[in-house]
C-alpha cells in the first residue's frame, strides 16, 4: 500500500513538473510573441479597466495571442502592479514583454497644454474645452460651479491659475488639470510672498495678485515690470488713482471692440481704475512669477507717469509736464507699427487638434466680487492735472491733453 501510494506521488509529481514547465513554455511564447501590428498604434487604457480585460481585448482586436497565458502571468507576477490610465505607444517589432514593461515604468503618451501669461478665465476654459485629449467635466457649468468642483467655493477664479505648460496623459480631466494650474499658482505666491520688499503696501497675498495682474497686462517687457509695479505703488502711496487701461477693458466685458474712449475711462465698473481708487476687486489677468516678483519688490524711484513709446517699451516720467512732453513724442505722431505693450507670450501655433484661443475679455459680468481689504495708506482720489485721453472711436489723430481729461500714468 505505502509502495502504491509513493508510486502515485511520484507519478504527480512528474505530472506537475511536466504541467509547470509546459505552462512556462507557454507564458515565456506569449511574452515573446511580436505584436501584431504593421505600424505604430496607441493603445487607450480606460480609467478603471484591468490588465485582464485588456489583455483579452488586444486578443480580440488580433494584436496578440495566448492572453489566457499573460492573464496567469501578471496574476503570479504582476498582481500588486497598478495598470495607469491612458494611451501607450506599440510599436511594430515590439514584443508583448516590451509592451507590459512599458505598462510596469507607466510610460504613457504625454500631451501638453500651455496656460498664457495675460490670459483671463474665459481663455483659460476656451483652451480647455478645445483640447480633445482632456475629458471634458467642466462644460455648461458656471465659473462658480467650477470653483465649487475645485474644491474652492467663493473663490474668484480670475488669475488663481499659473501660467505654464502643464503635461498630461489621454484621461486625465479638466477640473485635474486645473488642480494642478491652481495650486502651482499658490506655491509661487507663498514663497515670493516669503521674500517680499519690507516696504510693499499689501496686507495679504491676494492684494499682491490683483497688482501683478496690473504689471503682466501693461508690459511683457522684463526689465520694465518693477519700475510699472513702482509706478503704481508710488500712486497708491500718494493717494492718487492707478488709471490703468487694461483695468478698463477688463471691466467693459465683451463690450470692448479693441478701442477705449473718454466714455469708457467715465463709466463706472468695479474694475475701472479711472473712477476707483487703489486696487481693483480681482486680479484681471493670470500671471508669471515675473510679474508676481516685480509687484513685490517694485523698482525705487520717483516717475509717476508712463507712456507706450510705441516698440512695446515706456518712457517713465516723474512729473506731469515731462510725461506731456512724452505723450505729444510718442502718442501723437504714431508711427504704423504702433503698438502700446509687447503681445503677451503666446502658444504655440494653432494645429489641426488644437483650434486659436480667442483673445477676449470675459464674456460675462463677474460672479459676486471678493471684498479687497483696504491699503495703506488710505485711498481717497485727489485733483489730478490733465494728461493725455484714450483713443476715441475712428482712427482719428489722439487729441492733445487738456485741462479738463483724466489723469493716467499711461
Amino acid at each position: 500500500m505505502r509502495r502504491k501510494f509513493l508510486l502515485l506521488l511520484e507519478t504527480g509529481l512528474v505530472l506537475a513538473g511536466l504541467c509547470l514547465g509546459a505552462s512556462a513554455w507557454k507564458i515565456h511564447s506569449a511574452l515573446e510573441q511580436p505584436l501584431n501590428i504593421t505600424q505604430e498604434e496607441l493603445l487607450e487604457v480606460p480609467k478603471g479597466t484591468t490588465p485582464t480585460r485588456t489583455l483579452y481585448r488586444l486578443e480580440a482586436d488580433g494584436v496578440i495571442k495566448d492572453a489566457f497565458w499573460l492573464r496567469v502571468y501578471w496574476r503570479f507576477n504582476l498582481a500588486k502592479q497598478p495598470l495607469h490610465k491612458g494611451e501607450y505607444r506599440m510599436q511594430p517589432g515590439m514584443t508583448v514583454e516590451g509592451l507590459i514593461d512599458l505598462w510596469k515604468r507607466g510610460e504613457m503618451v504625454q500631451y501638453s497644454l500651455t496656460l498664457v501669461e495675460g490670459w483671463n478665465f474665459h481663455q483659460v476654459r476656451a483652451a480647455l474645452a478645445k483640447d480633445e485629449k482632456l475629458e471634458k467635466t467642466l462644460d455648461g457649468l458656471s465659473d462658480s460651479e467650477v470653483m465649487d468642483k475645485l474644491g474652492h467655493t467663493g473663490i474668484f477664479p480670475e488669475g488663481r491659475f499659473f501660467p505654464d505648460t502643464y503635461r498630461f496623459v489621454r484621461g486625465m480631466t479638466d477640473v485635474e488639470l486645473l488642480k494642478k494650474a491652481y495650486d502651482h499658482l499658490d506655491e509661487v505666491l507663498a514663497k515670493e510672498w516669503s521674500q517680499r520688499a519690507a516696504d510693499v503696501p499689501y496686507t495679504e497675498p491676494y492684494q499682491a495678485l490683483i497688482m501683478a495682474s496690473l504689471v503682466e497686462k501693461e508690459t511683457g517687457v522684463p526689465q520694465e515690470r518693477g519700475q510699472i509695479a513702482g509706478v503704481f505703488v508710488r500712486r497708491m502711496e500718494m493717494g492718487m488713482l492707478l488709471q490703468t487701461d487694461p483695468t478698463v477693458i477688463y471691466g467693459l466685458g465683451d463690450r470692448y471692440n479693441g478701442k477705449l474712449t473718454r466714455a469708457h475711462l467715465k463709466e463706472a465698473t468695479p474694475y475701472n481704475t479711472y473712477v476707483i481708487s487703489g486696487l481693483p476687486p480681482t486680479p484681471i489677468a493670470m500671471v508669471g512669477r515675473e510679474a508676481i516678483h516685480a509687484a513685490l519688490n517694485p523698482v525705487a524711484g520717483n516717475s509717476l507717469y508712463f507712456v507706450a513709446r510705441g516698440d512695446g517699451s515706456h518712457v517713465f516720467s516723474d512729473d506731469l509736464d515731462a510725461h506731456n512732453n512724452a505723450v505729444r513724442e510718442f502718442q501723437l505722431k504714431r508711427r504704423a507699427d504702433y503698438r502700446s505693450s509687447p503681445a503677451p507670450a503666446t502658444a504655440p501655433e494653432a494645429t489641426d487638434e488644437q483650434a486659436p484661443i480667442p483673445a477676449a475679455s470675459p464674456d460675462t459680468v463677474p460672479e459676486a466680487l471678493p471684498q479687497v481689504p483696504p491699503q495703506a495708506p488710505d485711498q481717497s482720489p485727489s485733483p489730478e492735472p490733465a494728461q493725455e485721453p484714450a483713443q476715441e472711436p475712428a482712427a482719428a489723430p489722439a487729441p492733445e491733453p487738456d485741462a479738463t481729461a483724466p489723469q493716467s500714468p499711461q
